[in-house]
């Protein structure tokens, strides 16, 4: 086996421990955009839920670059129960530092962002759950949110189990 196998081997070995290593995971996707997110665009994640007794932890994925211009972000989130109960939630997060430097995990331009969404969660009803969020950051003095987020490249929504 060449070196240039044996690196790519030990690559995709080390990618299946990784993936597999994520016990706590119950439910991971994103909604990609087209660089920028508009106030009008709801993104929508439904998913089954069995589970009425467990404690889960519930947090927005928010993958965004240098285009980024702003050091916070604001969020309204809609968790619809299959029982069609509707609980919102409007949610500010720090996205950068006063100096500008953007949080979050990445090596390059690109940084993902968990922010916390619900802490020990019970999903009270079996069935489908549908969670819409929107974008409402807005200027100082301006009541509409501002047209589009430029940088934000994805949206996600993860849900884990507690231990």
């Amino acid at each position: 086996m060449s070196l240039k196998n044996k690196h790519i081997l030990f690559i995709l070995i080390g990618l299946l421990c990784l993936i597999s290593c994520d016990e706590k995971r119950v439910f991971d996707k994103y909604v990609k955009t087209d660089g920028a997110w508009n106030s009008k665009d709801t993104i929508q994640f439904s998913f089954e839920q069995k589970d009425t007794l467990s404690l889960y932890n519930l947090f927005f994925n928010i993958r965004n670059n240098n285009d980024y211009p702003y050091s916070n972000i604001y969020l309204i989130s809609e968790l619809e129960t299959p029982i069609g109960k509707i609980e919102v939630d409007t949610l500010e997060y720090k996205m950068a530092l006063p100096d500008g430097t953007l949080l979050g995990n990445g090596f390059s331009d690109l940084k993902e962002s968990k922010l916390w969404y619900q802490q020990n969660y019970i999903f009270r009803n079996k069935g489908t759950y549908t969670l819409r969020i929107v974008q409402a950051l807005r200027e100082n003095g301006t009541v509409a949110p501002l047209p589009e987020l430029k940088g934000i490249t994805e949206v996600g929504f993860r849900i884990e189990k507690t231990q």
